[in-house]
């Protein structure tokens, strides 16, 4: 049996099926429509803010201080470590072993050349020193009766030949007697000052120990050792400064005194000495020093602080104000990048070989506030450390 129903007796839900479903789509197209419109408008505020801040902090003009660079002399130095000694020194000690019977000296005491330092006991020694004496006198003695005998031809010539031979033999041995006595007597080969005391009174001192150190201080000297390739540079009479560690902020001048007359074969270094004044004896031999020693002819160079140079993997560059011309007409200074080579640096400069001029005004102080093209503002109220030396000159 087939299933008839006359129009009027269609279903409801699906003659409502088709405008449910259109409105249904109409409105999900609406809500991605209108999260479309705030994703747009969300993103187009965000750049205008950013825009806004980004000119505000374009349109700031950094502050920073700046100077000229200067066209001064420069001396290239070369710089080395070495070591202090006295102009004259020696550990004293006795040529002869014997027993202390006389100290003469202080610890630490100057002493001019020639004060006696120490005695050693003589025991017998003034005793073998008159017979040694008398045996030479009767020796002269029986020399000149000989050589009357001889004249009247009561004597052989040989006769007086011994004679003469046994006096010079006793002289001799007078002499040697003489010298061991001097040698117990202990002076100071030349002035200078004293260290510590290592005998005492009474002590056996064997031959060739140390009683005590004697070191002339003014002059000091210095040694020390440079490449080979410096032989050109280095030359007598030139200039020496040096530091210790003990006197960190002063400096000790002096003059280059000699340069070896050969190059160490297993280091191709030179040995050079120079000396220094040192009237307050401050200086000790022995002393660790550094030395920066004067190399070739001063020469001019365009030098700048060093606060004005930026290193980076790139290079070293420096930022130069340039005059500009801006759109409202009015002139304004802008910090443009320059790269340059730089040399040797002295205290708080540094030479720059290529790259600036002299007068060339450079950004010593807020580079980090600038890029390329910045405009600048200048402000020179604090002064930049600009010396050519960083340290207390010796005077």
């Amino acid at each position: 049996m087939s299933n008839y129903y006359p129009d009027s007796a269609l279903p409801v839900a699906e003659s409502g099926a088709k405008p449910r479903n259109w409105l249904r789509m109409l409105l999900m197209l609406l809500a991605v429509g209108l999260l479309a419109v705030c994703l747009i408008g969300f993103h187009a505020v965000k750049a205008t803010i950013l825009r806004q801040v980004t000119e505000k902090i374009q349109s700031g003009k950094p502050t920073v201080a700046t100077m000229k660079a200067a066209l001064q002399p420069w001396q290239a130095h070369l710089s080395a470590v070495g070591s202090l000694r006295a102009f004259n020194g020696a550990d004293i000690a006795p040529e002869i072993g014997g027993v202390i019977d006389g100290v003469g000296f202080l610890s630490g005491q100057t002493v001019p050349a020639g004060s006696v330092l120490v005695h050693l006991r003589q025991n017998d020694d003034g005793a073998k020193l008159a017979e040694l004496k008398a045996t030479a006198e009767l020796d002269a003695i029986t020399l000149t009766r000989d050589q009357r005998q001889w004249a009247a031809k009561g004597v052989a010539r040989s006769v007086v030949d011994t004679d003469i031979a046994n006096l010079k033999v006793a002289r001799a041995q007078v002499a040697a007697q003489q010298a061991v006595i001097n040698e117990k007597t202990i002076r100071a080969p030349f002035a200078g000052r004293l260290g510590v005391r290592q005998i005492d009174l009474g002590q056996y001192v064997a031959a060739g120990a140390t009683l005590v150190t004697l070191q002339a201080l003014d002059p000091m000297l210095v040694d020390f050792y440079l490449p080979q390739q410096a032989l050109d540079e280095i030359k007598p009479g030139g200039k020496v400064s040096v530091t210790v560690d003990a006197f960190p902020d002063k400096n000790f001048t002096g003059t280059v005194a000699a340069v070896n007359s050969k190059v160490d074969s297993s280091s191709r270094m030179l040995q050079v000495r120079a000396t220094i004044a040192n009237p307050d004896g401050a200086l000790l031999p022995g002393m660790f020093a550094t030395v920066s020693v004067d190399a070739g002819k001063p020469q001019m160079l365009v030098t700048i602080p060093l606060t004005a140079v930026a290193y980076n993997p790139y290079g070293s560059l420096v930022y130069v104000i340039e005059d500009e011309a801006a759109a409202n007409g009015h002139i304004e200074k802008k910090a443009f990048q320059h790269f340059v080579t730089t040399g040797a640096a002295r205290g708080d400069q540094v030479s720059i070989l290529k790259g600036l001029q002299a007068d060339d005004q450079v950004v010593t102080a807020g580079q980090m506030k600038l890029h390329n093209g910045a405009v600048i503002k200048i402000d020179n109220n604090i002064s930049i450390p600009d010396a050519a030396s960083t340290a207390p000159q010796d005077h």
